[in-house]
């Protein structure tokens, strides 16, 4: 009985389609007192390999390919062998931007590939079962990206600090990741903003300026980005709550 469920259940992983998860992790961390924050102990197992191994334990993820600093390549590399990763995993040169980060690993993708997740190498938080679920919807959509509503009061200001406006906080949302996208999608995308040398911050907007839909989904607020020391705390509070912090 067990060999007939193997086989039926590889049949149906052959319909759906082949992802590819993306990690952008060639950034600077320009706010973390000058430690690379993807490298900081947490809870006993470094940011980015807490990363890596809740993407390795989803179902829908087919590959990850992690987009490094050229000088971390080595290191990085190192990091994803210590792991113990089972799913198929590479390591790429990034950019100087992210959306050049994301590029360069997108163009490295299965040829097979139909649906890219980008991933933040710093939000180890992520719980694999999230992940899955943004696949599914990602595979119904252009683009699909995780939310989270804003609970402070938003200003808008000039220059010199003078506030010019109130928006209403019921239409802002805090985007995290992972993105999901139609892997043509993003492709095309990505190239178009950076041949017009568009500053992006995330990847959806880049499939914004192609006038494609964007659908928000409600995401998991304890989904955080690594940013600053302040966050590190946060974080291990949180694996402690989750049983799985020293």
């Amino acid at each position: 009985m067990g060999k007939l469920w193997d086989k039926i259940r590889g049949i149906r992983d052959k319909r759906r389609p082949f992802c590819t998860a993306v990690i952008a992790a060639a950034g600077r961390s320009e706010r973390m007192n000058g430690e690379n924050k993807l490298l900081l102990n947490l809870c006993g197992a470094p940011v980015l390999m807490r990363t890596l191994c809740a993407v390795d334990q989803t179902a829908l993820v087919d590959e990850i390919i992690v987009a490094a600093r050229e000088d971390m390549m080595l290191e990085v590399a190192d990091l994803c062998s210590r792991s113990g990763l089972q799913k198929p995993v590479r390591v790429v040169r990034g950019g100087d931007t992210r959306a050049a980060s994301v590029l360069a690993a997108v163009l490295e993708a299965d040829s097979r590939t139909e649906l890219i997740a980008v991933h933040d190498g710093a939000r180890p938080l992520i719980r694999p079962e999230e992940f899955d679920e943004l696949i599914r919807q990602g595979g119904a959509t252009y683009a699909v990206a995780p939310a989270v509503p804003l609970s402070d009061t938003v200003k808008a200001a000039d220059e010199t600090g003078r506030v010019t406006g109130t928006p209403d906080r019921r239409t802002l949302f805090a985007i995290r990741t992972p993105q999901v996208f139609q892997a043509d999608i993003l492709k095309a995308a990505l190239k178009s903003a950076l041949e017009a040398g568009v500053e992006l911050t995330d990847d959806c907007a880049a499939v914004e300026r192609l006038g494609k839909e964007v659908y928000l989904t409600p995401g998991d607020p304890e989904n955080i980005k690594i940013t600053t020391p302040l966050d590190v705390i946060i974080a291990e509070a949180i694996l402690r709550q989750r049983g799985l912090g020293q």
